[in-house]
């Protein structure tokens, strides 16, 4: 028993084991399995959000993008109010969030992701939807 990791003195359940020197192993198969499971959970929960938040009635602007079958496909909508500069900056706000939330995805920062976008929005006529798309520096 150890005093100082708790999580070790649980016991060994389906997919996880001790060996002898008290170290546990996971059975890839099943950690493989929970792990492609969960994703597709965190896929259903996200796209559920996102319909819940499209639903609402007091959306001022709104940019989606989806991608099916390798193909991307995006749109932007905003009511303007006859408000030019308001409308800007709702703009500016919805792409900031989109760069924050990359960035958070890979691990990097935003300067990163809006740096790297920008290059790539510079070189293209249409966003890729691959990798295979994006054209060599």
């Amino acid at each position: 028993m150890s005093d100082d990791d708790p999580a070790s003195d649980a016991p060994a359940g389906k997919g996880r084991s001790e060996t002898a020197d008290g170290s546990t192993d996971t059975d890839d198969d099943s950690t493989d399995a929970a792990e492609s499971a969960s994703a597709g959970d965190e896929f259903e929960t996200e796209l559920a959000r996102a319909r819940d938040l499209l639903d609402a009635d007091d959306i001022d602007a709104v940019h989606v993008g989806v991608v099916r079958d390798g193909e991307v496909d995006t749109t932007f909508a905003q009511r303007t109010d006859d408000d030019a500069d308001g409308a800007g900056l709702r703009a500016l706000a919805l792409l900031a969030a989109h760069v924050r939330l990359v960035a958070g995805e890979a691990g990097v920062e935003p300067s990163t992701v809006a740096g790297d976008a920008a290059t790539l929005a510079g070189q293209v006529e249409q966003i890729p939807a691959s990798t295979d798309q994006i054209p060599d520096e």
